[in-house]
């Protein structure tokens, strides 16, 4: 995998706002955890201008309630003696050095009316190597002053921020020592405005406070993700990476021609990480892979191991989503899973003849009133296929024509079933006991790198599975089980939106997991969600394995390096080699 440095931005805020609906491919305290000290603590006397620089417990349905952090006994750091200062936020006026004492004691204002935190939402847990974090809020009109508070339970000083906007984001410098001390330790955010007039402030009001947390642990990889902006194509990122850059243009395409009005997407990644495989409308809902490691060649290339019958295979479509397996993925074994709409076929890539480059994975048992199979996932160590069973696919993609295009598909059913792979030669079904609810409809299913579970959306029958607003995310034990709903689904409560209804959809696992020295799994998931405006944005979001095999999920985390008023969904993550990405834009604090 290619290395880069993180870049590091200063001050960058997002603002949400409402965005078109992008073209499918087919057609007061929000607390969620429990516990760690309350807030209070630190000098406020001083005041620095910024350079640019324990338990906690989740609850509701997100599965158990976790034991979250090290026993240990914590070390003590003092890191945040005196309080940030903002000075330079675009459009936000100054902040006066006696900020602290206009705010007084941490309890001062009224307890509510105060500030919304949007961002972290609650229970959210950060990977120890992310992007530094971005705090954002709404606030009621005439509250022009903030505090922002971050109490750490073994820090002796609060990192406190005085601020005049209504976002910030961490420096890297602070970020870096707080990523560092503070790992695996409770912390709270809590908000406070009021409105400062003539160097007097007034109507102090306390707004969210929430708990959050940084794991002990990285998130790898990199992400590609789908994009409508400017047509359809493919973008992507580098974990810590501050920007998103081109990762696939139609035109870099030499597989087909694919024009600026066609479409590129649903795609999956190679395990080797130098290849995008995806779907275009150009033939028929055929597949088409494509190198976007540039330091393997051209970006767009055509693999060198494709066989002519290989690549007449991919060209017949339709196959539309299709996925490959880290255990057949080298030389002289480069294979494919998809759907013709009718079976789930294998497809041979590095077959010089068409008669040996394309089968049927037989289904022994299908269910009569599930016939068709769509959207598969093949397990990593290429043993199991997971695939949606459901009555209506139309050019490999779930549902029918007018369900990519509409909220509802009249008669939709669809359940998570397995078959084995078996050399391409398939075998008995079996329904993942717990993604099969008759009044359901689950899908999108995909395995964790390590095969122990699958993430999957779930919305009511009858409607359509494309960009469903509906949907939400779960995860489920691979051989079946108790399906949890994750945290992440829920946006704050005081943001005035809910879910089901923000589009929870198309959840994908990190390449690799995390086991820290007491037995804890980190896993991590990318989905998108509609909860900013009306076009999806990306989000991630951890899951944890503890020691005794319970699965503890936490709230979800904006990834504010993507553009805002772009469509981004459909992301992928694996160990993608892709173009570095363009430097961020540097502004003045």
């Amino acid at each position: 995998m290619r290395l880069r440095a993180v870049h590091a931005a200063w001050g960058l805020g997002i603002v949400g706002g409402a965005w078109a609906v992008p073209a499918g491919c087919a057609s007061n305290s929000d607390g969620g955890f429990v516990g760690g000290a309350s807030s209070g603590g630190g000098d406020e006397d001083g005041a620095a201008t910024e350079d640019g620089g324990s338990t906690l417990v989740a609850v509701g349905d997100g599965g158990a309630a976790p034991s979250f952090g090290n026993d240990a006994a914590l070390t003590i750091h003092d890191d945040f003696p005196a309080p940030v200062l903002v000075q330079s936020d675009a459009g936000a006026g100054s902040v006066p050095s006696n900020a602290a004492a206009l705010f007084g004691p941490t309890s001062q204002g009224a307890q509510s009316g105060g500030p919304c935190l949007t961002e972290p939402a609650p229970n959210a847990l950060l990977p120890r190597n992310w992007l530094r974090p971005l705090f954002r809020w709404t606030a009621p009109s005439g509250e022009n002053l903030f505090e922002l508070r971050i109490h750490a339970a073994n820090q002796t000083s609060d990192l406190v921020v005085y601020t005049a906007a209504t976002s910030w984001t961490m420096s890297e410098t602070i970020w870096s020592t707080l990523s560092a001390d503070s790992s695996d330790v409770a912390m709270t955010v809590s908000i406070r405005g009021g409105a400062l007039s003539g160097g007097a402030l007034t109507a102090i009001a306390l707004g969210s406070s929430i708990p959050f947390g940084v794991a002990p642990a990285d998130a790898p990889g990199t992400i590609v993700y789908w994009t409508t902006a400017d047509g359809t194509s493919l973008k992507g990122f580098q974990v810590g990476d501050e920007t998103v850059g081109n990762t696939l243009l139609p035109s870099q395409v030499q597989q087909v021609s694919i024009g600026s009005g066609d479409c590129l997407g649903c795609h999956t990644g190679s395990p080797d990480g130098d290849y995008a495989l995806f779907a275009t409308n150009v033939t028929g809902y055929g597949d088409v892979a494509a190198l976007i490691n540039p330091d393997a060649g051209t970006v767009g290339a055509t693999p060198s191991f494709l066989g002519a019958g290989g690549l007449a295979s991919l060209n017949d479509g339709p196959l539309g989503i299709n996925t490959v397996s880290k255990a057949h993925w080298s030389a002289g074994d480069h294979m494919m899973v998809a759907s013709n709409d009718t079976d789930l076929v294998w497809i041979n890539l590095d077959a010089a003849d068409a008669g040996a480059a394309r089968g049927t994975i037989a289904r022994t048992g299908t269910p009569t009133s599930e016939p068709l199979p769509g959207a598969p996932s093949w397990s990593h160590d290429g043993t199991t296929i997971a695939y949606v069973a459901t009555n209506e696919v139309t050019d490999g993609r779930l549902g029918s024509i007018l369900a990519s295009v509409v909220a509802s598909d009249p008669g939709a059913i669809a359940d998570l079933y397995t078959v084995p792979y078996n050399n391409g030669q398939g075998g008995a079904v079996a329904p993942v006991t717990g993604a099969t609810d008759p009044n359901s409809e689950e899908f999108y299913p995909s395995f964790s790198p390590d095969d122990a579970f699958l993430a999957f959306d779930k919305a009511a029958n009858g409607l359509s599975m494309y960009n469903q607003a509906q949907a939400e995310l779960y995860v489920i034990p691979s051989k079946g089980g108790t399906p949890t709903r994750l945290h992440a689904n829920d946006p704050p409560a005081c943001s005035g939106v809910s879910s089901p209804g923000v589009t929870n959809s198309w959840p994908k696992w990190s390449p690799s997991t995390t086991t820290t020295p007491d037995g804890r799994t980190f896993y991590w998931i990318v989905f998108s969600s509609t909860r900013l405006g009306s076009s999806p944005q990306l989000f991630i979001t951890a899951m944890v394995k503890t020691s005794s095999g319970t699965v503890e999920t936490y709230g979800a985390l904006y990834l504010w390096n993507q553009p805002p008023t772009e469509g981004n969904h459909t992301p992928a993550w694996e160990y993608f080699n892709v173009p570095a990405p363009p430097p961020p834009m540097v502004t003045a604090q």
